[in-house]
């Protein structure tokens, strides 16, 4: 096969994914606020004004469209703070800025975290997206132990936590903040910054 061809080949491929990518992300509001029960491909189409038959072109499911969103959702995150590890130079300002990002995220992110915590309960009893959700919570659990290794690199301290309990701690810290911003709590908000100092002052 001549270079030209391939280059044609390769042209196609990256159109393809990145015109799959846009229209998961356009269809990301809809998911999050309908849930992932009561949310069909005609649904999302409806809702994000998509056509159904390009849908279908693009995913092969509602599966394959929903692991596609959650990549793209839960990936934001990790990007953020890896620019804030990337751009600290003290503990206490490294602490500061991931803490504002994550009550910031559950303040404006809300449904997406919901969407997040529903397809990780249905993936239990489906297995269309079960491989995403730990593809997802393994990405998650890097960047999670990359902010907590560097603050301790930073306080000239080890860290008291291994990778795992460092996303289990702040998984169940994030998830619980939801259920009470989403119940009305005025406090959740404020409450997840503290704990989220206290989590890195806990660690070395």
């Amino acid at each position: 096969m001549n270079t030209a061809i391939k280059r044609a080949e390769r042209a196609g491929t990256d159109k393809f994914a990145l015109r799959r990518r846009g229209l998961a992300e356009a269809a990301l509001e809809a998911i999050a606020e309908r849930g992932f029960a009561r949310t069909g491909l005609r649904e999302i189409a409806q809702r994000s004004d998509l056509s159904h038959g390009s849908l279908h072109y693009y995913f092969t499911d509602k599966n394959d469209l929903i692991a596609e969103a959650v990549r793209i959702s839960k990936g934001r995150p990790a990007e953020r703070y890896a620019a804030i590890v990337a751009s600290a130079t003290t503990p206490d300002e490294l602490a500061i800025g991931v803490a504002e990002e994550m009550t910031r995220s559950l303040r404006d992110d809300a449904a997406l975290h919901r969407l997040w915590y529903d397809l990780r309960n249905q993936a239990l009893f489906e297995s269309g997206f079960g491989d995403t959700i730990e593809q997802v919570e393994a990405m998650l659990q890097e960047a999670i132990w990359g902010v907590l290794e560097r603050y301790a690199e930073l306080a000239g301290k080890p860290c008291r936590f291994d990778a795992l309990l460092a996303y289990s701690l702040t998984d169940g810290m994030l998830q619980n903040a939801l259920i009470r911003h989403v119940r009305g709590d005025a406090d959740a908000i404020d409450r997840l910054r503290r704990e989220c100092l206290a989590l890195f002052a806990a660690c070395v």
